[in-house]
């Protein structure tokens, strides 16, 4: 998978070094959108810009860079990346805890790239974890309201489950509602089924 044509927002304390990785992702196809040097100025980049990417490159203040990287993704709604041109387990590990989605060493175009897409693809994981659990926990909370409404009419008609369910579903296909619209008036005391 090589995708290009991004839009890409680099940030750095060296303007220097924000133009040679900007000439960088231009040669694979991307388009720089924004330079952020400052903390206080890459929000503010960040929601004008709305880049598909973001990249952070460490030289020598990590605090400067953690910032960074910290700011952007509060404010990105693509993944982010960290640049560094030594190895420095402590500065990654301490970048993912602020939201990283990939680090690499951008000694070669190949290397930024394979970060790009590594990044993105690790960012489509994470949203689609996101949605499904999103999903499990609206199917639980649905499945709550109904356990209560079930109990609240077993209580009431002296019934079982099963009963208590039909009990909802016929009032719900009847009135060509939604089952867990119905047990949660019932649960409401909004609706009293016979």
């Amino acid at each position: 998978m090589s995708v290009g044509g991004l839009r890409v927002l680099v940030a750095d304390e060296d303007r220097e070094a924000l133009e040679r990785l900007a000439e960088t992702l231009r040669g694979l196809g991307h388009e720089v959108t924004a330079f952020a040097i400052d903390v206080s100025e890459v929000a503010a980049k960040v929601v004008g810009e709305e880049p598909d990417v973001s990249m952070v490159v460490l030289h020598v203040d990590d605090d400067h860079a953690l910032a960074l990287i910290e700011e952007i993704s509060a404010y990105s709604s693509g993944p982010v990346i960290a640049l560094t041109l030594r190895e420095d387990p402590e500065f990654v590990a301490r970048a993912a805890d602020r939201g990283i989605d990939a680090y690499a060493r951008p000694e070669t175009p190949d290397a930024v790239q394979s970060a790009i897409e590594l990044a993105l693809r690790r960012h489509a994981e994470l949203a689609r974890l996101e949605s499904k659990v999103e999903q499990l926990e609206g199917a639980l909370e649905r499945r709550a309201v109904i356990e209560r409404a079930k109990g609240i009419l077993m209580e009431r008609h002296q019934t079982d489950a099963l009963t208590a369910f039909e009990r909802l579903r016929t009032h719900a296909r009847a009135n060509r509602r939604r089952v867990v619209d119905v047990a949660r008036e019932v649960g409401e005391g909004v609706l009293q089924l016979p």
